[in-house]
């Protein structure tokens, strides 16, 4: 019988967990803001930025999958995710400190120092988020990765709202010097606070699977939703990651602000995210997480279609440009609100129909399809400003949102188990 406390037994460890997550909450914004614009001072084509900004989505595509299935299998007294956790992240804060110097001194060296940061940052990507199924029960992943998805949002809108200012009026490297600080916290915080749950248990005897038969049961497991809920992240990651990859100078160029206010809509969406992650997580398993999902992709293609429109109007009637800012914010806001609902629920669906033994394998499929997603969109959104205008890529990533919705119609498995 379930444990009539539900969900609140969990949500301690949970948080502890988000601290890995959050790391990726600090990183993310600040690399996807910033590093277009460091490149923009040697490189003059968008599509060839967004090609640029690929390199990491590459590594990601092969990384993930491959460390994932390496930590369900690795042995060891603290755990089977913490070794990658203990080693990477440490790195992975030093060399994103080393971005900004590496980006005063030279095209070359900024690639270099890209592709370094990102081979760490991306392999410890896997165990980190395979940390919270491994130990939370099935029926509470859309309450927890919830939380995470808060701690992630937290990290952001320090990043973004806080650390991102920081940029221009006192150091070009103090946002990062700063997150690489954090980051080692927050590795000593799951150390010290969080105990994995140790392989030795009955329910792991089918951890010794060969690797590709434990892919080709994945697929089998949920019969089609597993590809279909695939693919239907494929094109929701494929708008999203399109769009987020010109956020910072669509803001710049079009709305008129400092480079330092760049990250301006992107904290918003992080604001939203804090805000509305866990109520989704609890809304989701009363309504269903399919459900959730298709409802908020919806809403999110109305949103995205109005942030061009709404603005092309704004202009046409005189707004200031605060006002049209103000306007686009809130649009930003709403999106993030939903967009929230769209990312806490789809990874559990896929960890309902995995197991202790393979939810590394079920965690890097997620990331295979979505980094996929992530490689393919910023140049197709690059050739689109070159050939239209900012305002295409709001187009495209709401035709992507509308997509996923009708694939979503079909996946019939990954629902919590309501006992």
């Amino acid at each position: 019988m379930q444990n009539k406390t539900g969900f609140k037994q969990w949500i301690g460890l949970t948080f502890l967990i988000g601290f890995g997550f959050m790391t990726m909450g600090l990183m993310d914004p600040l690399y996807n803001s910033y590093i277009p614009l460091f490149l923009s001072r040697y490189i003059h084509s968008n599509t060839l930025i967004g090609a640029v900004m690929t390199l990491d989505n590459v590594l990601q595509l092969i990384l993930i999958p491959i460390i994932a299935v390496w930590s369900d299998r690795t042995r060891t007294r603290i755990g089977r995710r913490m070794p990658f956790i203990l080693v990477m992240l440490p790195v992975s804060a030093a060399l994103f400190l080393l971005l900004p110097f590496s980006a005063a001194s030279g095209i070359r060296a900024l690639v270099i120092a890209i592709f370094c940061f990102n081979l760490f940052k991306t392999s410890v990507r896997g165990p980190v988020v395979a940390l919270m199924p491994d130990t939370i029960p099935g029926e509470y992943r859309s309450e927890a990765n919830g939380v995470i998805n808060m701690m992630g949002g937290i990290g952001a809108i320090i990043g973004t709202l806080i650390l991102a200012p920081l940029l221009g009026p006192i150091a070009e490297w103090l946002p990062f010097a700063v997150t690489a600080v954090c980051i080692v916290i927050a590795v000593l915080v799951l150390l010290l606070f969080v105990h994995e749950r140790l392989p030795d248990q009955p329910e792991t005897t089918e951890e010794t699977t060969p690797v590709w038969h434990s892919i080709k049961t994945a697929f089998t497991a949920g019969h089609s939703s597993v590809a279909l809920i695939l693919v239907s992240l494929f094109c929701w990651f494929l708008g999203y990651e399109g769009a987020q990859a010109f956020l910072s100078k669509y803001m710049v160029e079009v709305l008129g602000t400092t480079e330092s206010n760049a990250t301006l809509a992107m904290g918003v969406v992080g604001v939203a995210q804090v805000i509305f992650a866990l109520p989704v997580g609890y809304l989701a398993h009363r309504v269903g997480r399919k459900r959730y999902i298709r409802f908020s992709l919806l809403i999110l293609t109305l949103i995205l279609a109005l942030i061009p429109a709404s603005t092309i109007m704004a202009k046409s009637a005189g707004l200031s440009s605060g006002g049209i800012l103000v306007l686009c914010l809130a649009l930003f806001f709403c999106f993030g609100a939903f967009w929230v609902g769209v990312v806490v629920n789809s990874f559990p669906m896929l960890w309902q129909m995995a197991d202790f033994g393979n939810m590394g394998i079920f965690t890097g499929l997620y990331y295979t399809f979505s980094q996929s997603a992530a490689i393919v969109a910023p140049p197709i959104t690059g050739l689109i400003i070159d050939l239209t205008h900012y305002y295409g890529i709001f187009v495209f990533c709401a035709l992507c949102m509308l997509a996923a919705f009708f694939v979503m119609r079909r996946v019939s498995a990954g629902e919590a188990d309501k006992k």
